[in-house]
């Protein structure tokens, strides 16, 4: 499954698949893998990646356009 939201949010801020990689200490063909549906992202990862942009979940996940977290 691709993660458009995923990919754009990254592009949007201008970071480096590499950069994030090196936050989620995995190379960066792995965190290619994730935003292209090759690998599942655990749970793990997603709170990493929510929390190093400041979304949700539900965002990352294409579930939403909204990125902004629900309280």
């Amino acid at each position: 499954m691709l993660f458009r939201n995923l990919r754009g949010i990254r592009e949007d801020r201008d970071i480096k698949q590499k950069e994030i990689a090196a936050y989620l200490n995995v190379s960066q063909n792995t965190y290619s893998q994730y935003e292209t549906g090759v690998i599942s992202l655990t749970a793990e990862i997603l709170i990493k990646i929510a929390n190093y942009y400041n979304v949700s979940i539900d965002y990352l996940l294409d579930r939403t356009n909204n990125p902004k977290l629900q309280k």
